[in-house]
């Protein structure tokens, strides 16, 4: 990023945009303030501090969107930054129509929007004012349009499927609860449904954050969506095969006994048992030293355990988040109480779309009504 930039926009979310700006206070004083060069400097530190607050999912999606967007006006004969309205518009139907290599189909609306605000992200970073989107607005409106007449599948986002108590029974059934690694996966699968974490928060937890207590387990996570940690009660379940409490003290009783009294709650275990084995690539060697799971890694364990019990659906890591927010709301629990619980923002849009799956049904006015 350039030492003399005078915005930094920090994305979030694909969901939720915040838009953070160092910005100069020229209006205190009676006269205008002239900044020096070194007034207008970032130090490789400072930036890099900026640059850390946003996932790392989010801050690549966005390099290549800008990359992406770069190409496409060189080829166009366009300027990239700061682009006109039309430039902006054509760009959108472009990605429109144009198939992409890995799917042989143009970028959903969803996918689409994300890079509208990557560019948008990207202006205001270099200082520069936020561009016309209208007309790349309503060329996106329209294909929306279109693709709901068409009945096509990217009409609609696509969601994570919610993983309820039933299905996370299903996912279980078949694991292996005698080795390690099956302890770890049951463990992990409870505890992220439990807390309602992100497969990011589960797997930066530590033995020591795991605390047991008289109604089971205290664990607190670091929810970094509202910058806060969240202290979550972790209680006994009435099925012992998917009791969270039940589950995680199996796997910290097999850490122990291999060795692991703290460093990271969620290790990689290979075929063998062997906690944190090492892995390279082209003979250097990756992965965390201390043998913590990625977030990929975790990810993978919630959709390969779907689809080996054969459920359908879009699983993904966030299936154990959205589950626990389906199950809490169908439960009755009040939505206040539900977001502190899962550490989202303050009238998050997420969170209701996942109450309105339980909601629309309950509170549907048709209920009563005498048909």
């Amino acid at each position: 990023m350039d030492g003399t930039a005078r915005q930094l926009a920090v994305v979030t979310a694909a969901a939720d945009v915040v838009e953070a700006e160092l910005v100069d206070d020229e209006t205190a004083g009676t006269s205008p303030v002239v900044h020096t060069g070194r007034d207008r400097h970032l130090s490789p530190e400072t930036v890099a501090a900026i640059q850390a607050s946003v996932a790392d999912s989010t801050r690549r999606a966005y390099g290549a969107d800008r990359d992406a967007f770069t190409a496409w006006c060189t080829k166009e004969d366009r300027t990239a930054v700061p682009a006109s309205a039309e430039t902006l518009a054509e760009w959108v139907r472009h990605l429109t129509v144009t198939p992409r290599p890995r799917t042989k189909r143009p970028a959903g609306p969803s996918t689409i929007e994300r890079a509208m605000s990557a560019v948008t992200t990207w202006h205001e970073e270099q200082g520069r004012p936020k561009p016309n989107m209208r007309g790349a607005r309503a060329v996106l409106n329209a294909y929306k349009d279109r693709l709901a007449v068409d009945k096509e599948a990217a009409a609609q986002a696509r969601q994570a499927t919610a993983a309820l108590p039933p299905q996370i029974r299903a996912m279980l059934a078949g694991v292996d609860r005698s080795t390690l690694a099956g302890k770890r996966n049951a463990a992990l699968i409870l505890l992220g449904f439990a807390t309602a974490a992100r497969v990011s928060e589960l797997v930066a937890l530590d033995v020591a954050t795991v605390r047991e207590a008289e109604h089971g387990y205290d664990v607190t996570l670091y929810r970094k969506k509202v910058r806060k940690h969240t202290p979550n009660p972790v209680l006994y379940g009435s099925d012992a095969a998917t009791c969270p409490v039940r589950a995680l003290r199996a796997y910290r009783d097999a850490l122990a006994a291999a060795g692991r009294t703290d460093g990271p709650l969620f290790v990689r275990v290979d075929r063998w048992g062997r906690i944190a084995p090492p892995m390279t690539r082209h003979g250097h060697v990756i992965g965390d030293s201390a043998g913590r799971m990625t977030t990929e890694a975790a990810a993978e364990v919630v959709e390969r355990l779907a689809v080996a019990a054969g459920l359908s659906g879009e699983w993904s890591g966030h299936s154990l988040r959205r589950g626990f927010a389906t199950a809490a709301r169908a439960a009755g629990h009040d939505p206040l109480e539900i977001a502190r619980a899962g550490g989202w923002v303050d009238g998050s849009r997420v969170l209701a779309r996942y109450m309105d799956d339980v909601d629309r049904v309950k509170n549907s006015p048709l209920v009563g009504i005498g048909l």
